[in-house]
């Protein structure tokens, strides 16, 4: 004769089972559809740059990038590079191949050996490697501090370099729509709440007058990339007319 004690067992672990089965069907239509809202649905022509000399939690987020690129539609085109000192180092070069250009990025220098100091020189080179026989749209995703330190600090000047104004010009004659996600470098902007303001102001003066749109929370850094790429991802939805 079974026992009270062994038959409460057998409904217990009965009940656990359905509750477990029970959860995980519900769970995929709702994950799914989440996932599906946030794919970007029109293949694109990017280039992923990032600043050499960002601060060491930039590291962090390189898997929610790679995830960026690998869920980028057939047909897109990556390329990878990083903007360090006195040049731009091309990672990876514009590839179809999305699993290349994922892997093909690393963890900042996070050195002030590699400063550039004004990242927009850089910026330019990088859109001249876009092919203008190319279909699709045409975008910069800059991973940067955004600030141009290389005639020092003046209000006056915040934004309206004229490196900064040659990246506009570039962009516009080319139709390469720039977005930015902010993050602070070792050197001024991660001391100093001025110098996050001022290239804050010049990421969202390049990404407004470009066609793309700037990222950044606060003057002192950043949580995550999660919610930026899911903006960035809405944002390239919208702007480019998938439904």
């Amino acid at each position: 004769m079974i026992s009270l004690k062994k038959i409460f067992a057998v409904l217990t672990l009965a009940f656990l089972v359905l509750t477990i089965l029970s959860t995980s069907v519900s769970a995929v239509p709702a994950n799914t559809k989440e996932a599906e809202a946030l794919r970007v649905r029109t293949p694109m022509n990017i280039a992923i740059l990032i600043q050499d000399d960002l601060i060491s939690r930039v590291g962090n987020e390189l898997g929610v990038t790679r995830d960026f690129i690998r869920s980028l539609p057939a047909g897109s085109r990556v390329m990878v590079g990083y903007i360090t000192s006195g040049s731009l180092q091309v990672r990876q070069p514009f590839t179809t191949d999305l699993n290349s250009a994922a892997k093909s990025l690393r963890i900042p220098a996070g050195s002030t050996a590699v400063s550039a100091f004004n990242p927009y020189i850089e910026v330019i080179e990088a859109l001249k490697k876009f092919d203008s026989s190319w279909k699709g749209p045409k975008a910069v995703l800059l991973i940067s501090d955004g600030l141009d330190a290389s005639n020092g600090f003046d209000a006056t000047a915040a934004g309206h370099t004229l490196d900064i104004d040659r990246t506009i010009s570039e962009a516009k004659r080319r139709d390469i729509a720039i977005y930015s996600f902010y993050a602070p470098s070792v050197g001024f902007t991660s001391s100093s709440r001025l110098a996050a303001s001022y290239g804050q102001s010049s990421l969202n003066r390049v990404s407004q007058e470009t066609g793309g749109r700037a990222f950044f929370q606060g003057t002192t850094g950043f949580v995550t990339f999660d919610s930026y790429f899911n903006r960035l991802r809405q944002e390239l939805n919208r702007q480019y007319g998938a439904s």
